[in-house]
């Protein structure tokens, strides 16, 4: 099984790829790395692909431009993926830490959940867990019933599962990491690692995409988000159904 990894990273951002780079050379992998959209550079009207209404009505908030970015640059990450002639991939982002065994773990969760089309490597919470199946190297793959799971730092996918979010998730209507978990609606087969196979780097705790303050400038307030609720409870009972199948 060929499993490409690749990762998404920023013009700006060159310390970052240089410290993965050094990191993998020391584990013999080899990293490709995926120039990410630079959302704050771009002019609103440059936004193309992003359906506003239905975000700022499930998402309760109005969209940042480092979310734009990042959700573009998973879509091209994907994408270059797909041209190449990997049977899977790894899709990192740039402040993840590498880790010994990373390729022979997805190999063998490739070989434990051969039906999955993508497999979350990384979240922030793993809540609820409903295991489906055991790797040879012990890393137990299922799905969470609890979410979202946050974060899309480090995910493993198959061409099929490839070929599914270029299909359905070219127009940006959630952020990129409540988009990939959106089986029921995507048609994915989603599953996640009960604990994380890669951690976060140091460099985490400088985000590019947005701050907390900024996230919560941007959010509704009141009746304006009534109907953001009513719409995450429905989502949740769909979430539920779908780990549950």
């Amino acid at each position: 099984m060929k499993i490409g990894i690749y990762v998404i990273n920023l013009a700006r951002s060159r310390a970052r790829w240089d410290g993965l780079s050094q990191r993998a050379y020391e584990l013999g992998v080899t990293l490709e790395r995926v120039e990410g959209v630079d959302g704050a550079a771009l002019a609103k009207g440059a936004r193309s692909d992003l359906d506003m209404k239905h975000f700022l009505r499930e998402n309760g908030r109005t969209v940042l431009p480092g979310e734009y970015g990042c959700y573009r640059s998973h879509i091209l990450a994907v994408s270059t993926f797909l041209a190449s002639n990997y049977d899977a991939a790894i899709i990192l982002e740039d402040d993840v830490e590498l880790a010994v065994g990373l390729i022979e773990r997805a190999i063998a969760i490739r070989e434990a959940m051969p039906d999955a089309d993508l497999v979350k490597l990384l979240n922030h919470r793993t809540k609820w867990f409903r295991k489906t199946a055991t790797s040879r190297l012990g890393d137990e793959i299922g799905r969470s019933i609890h979410g979202p799971q946050g974060s899309a730092a480090c995910y493993l996918i198959t061409r099929a599962g490839a070929e599914k979010i270029l299909k359905s998730m070219q127009v940006m209507r959630y952020p990129v990491d409540v988009a990939l978990e959106r089986g029921w609606h995507t048609g994915l087969a989603v599953f996640t690692v009960r604990d994380n196979v890669l951690n976060l780097s140091p460099a985490s705790k400088t985000t590019e995409i947005a701050t907390r303050d900024d996230y919560r400038i941007g959010k509704f307030r009141g009746p304006r988000r009534t109907i953001t609720h009513l719409l995450r409870a429905l989502d949740y009972i769909r979430r539920i159904r779908y780990c549950l199948s």
